[in-house]
């Protein structure tokens, strides 16, 4: 349960700063570069998740799998 709540703390806390991030430079008029700290932090949240995602199948593999 630890680890479920530590991946959503981590998702929502790149979602929070690069919402501050966005905000910031949409203001000061720069929108590409906040489109690109946008695009940064999707790619930081796919990658957690796809990291995650690797986690959970080879746990899936080492149930069906067991060798005992």
């Amino acid at each position: 349960m630890l680890q479920d709540a530590t991946i959503l703390f981590q998702i929502a806390g790149v979602g929070i700063i690069v919402a501050m991030i966005h905000s910031i430079l949409k203001q000061m008029g720069k929108e590409e570069i906040a489109q690109a700290v946008t695009l940064t932090g999707f790619i930081i949240v796919l990658f957690i998740v796809l990291y995650r995602l690797a986690d959970l199948f080879q746990e899936i593999k080492s149930v069906f799998l067991y060798q005992g």
